[in-house]
């Protein structure tokens, strides 16, 4: 697959799947994985934000644990796979890596210097934190898990943030949504986007909660939200 080589700081490197658009000086995207590893969703992904005019480029952001993981939603044993590399995932160098990511497509020839990032699950948590620790220029937020026990590093957002939260989200109770949009509801770099009677991981093609109105309506608003912070 089509790869960048990213140095780790502190040592140490890791692969970056990359798609490139047809137009040159273009903005970018980091485009942040679920516990999944880069498979085919996050690719896909990539090459949608590639046909929309960004270059996106998709971290391996296991490969401390256990470089080019690559698993579905479809099989229990993937499942069991996915959850124990979420368990032992170093939250904080993950954040490490997507600044590293950042930073080195900020450089690259075909970029415009303005790179944002999009994360889900997993990967909308992060997002939070991108958004909070990094120098992502527009940021967005796919139903992110944890971002609650987050909330006090707020203050710390200082560029665009978009959040989609899925009301019936398995994995984030009312309780916790509630508390992420009144922490968030007075800082006016913030949207948050609801979805009534949607389930975690609704844009995820194929999977068991996947709602095409709901992801297209998601997708759109994204568009227009990179549209207006990275063009």
């Amino acid at each position: 697959m089509p790869e960048l080589t990213i140095k780790a700081k502190g040592g140490g490197e890791f692969g970056a799947y990359v798609v490139y658009p047809d137009a040159k000086d273009a903005p970018a995207v980091v485009v942040i994985q679920e516990i999944f590893g880069v498979n085919e969703i996050m690719r896909n992904t990539c090459k949608r934000l590639a046909a929309e005019g960004y270059i996106a480029i998709c971290p391996d952001l296991f490969w401390r644990l256990e470089p080019g993981i690559e698993l579905t939603d479809q099989t229990e044993e993937e499942w069991d796979k996915a959850f124990e590399l979420m368990n032992n995932f170093d939250i904080d160098k993950g954040v490490e890596d997507i600044q590293a990511t950042l930073e080195t497509i900020r450089k690259d020839d075909g970029c415009n210097g303005k790179v944002g990032a999009m994360g889900f699950c997993l990967g909308g948590k992060l997002a939070y934190l991108t958004a909070t620790r990094t120098s992502s220029d527009a940021t967005v937020g796919y139903y992110g898990v944890e971002i609650d026990k987050f909330i006090g590093e707020k203050d710390g957002i200082k560029k665009p943030l978009m959040l989609h939260i899925a009301e019936e989200d398995q994995f984030v109770d009312k309780e916790a949504q509630s508390k992420i949009k009144d922490g968030l509801k007075n800082n006016p770099l913030v949207t948050i986007h609801s979805y009534p009677g949607m389930d975690h991981a609704f844009t995820r093609v194929g999977g068991d909660h996947y709602d095409e109105a709901a992801s297209k309506a998601a997708h759109a608003r994204t568009h227009d939200f990179l549209l207006k912070y990275l063009k």
